[in-house]
């Protein structure tokens, strides 16, 4: 299995965008992506300056991706 290395919030509002979500709000430091095909909605956190591996871990399992379509992203 593939290992996750350390990403900082902004790198994955890209990666999801990559994936089909787009940024629907922000509330204070909380972005939440939408993606319009499922409805699923995911929460960033901005005010971390790497995203937790655990925390992590969890968003990429709500959006419904392995570890392994997640690297794949560019």
């Amino acid at each position: 299995m593939p290992q996750i290395s350390s990403y900082k919030p902004r790198e994955l509002i890209k990666k999801f965008e990559k994936a089909g979500y787009t940024v629907e709000r922000q509330k204070g430091s909380h972005i939440i992506l939408y993606k319009l095909d499922d409805g699923k909605r995911l929460t960033i956190l901005l005010h971390v300056r790497e995203m937790p591996k655990g925390t992590l871990l969890s968003i990429i399992k709500q959006a419904g991706l392995t570890r392994e379509e997640f690297l794949k992203l560019k």
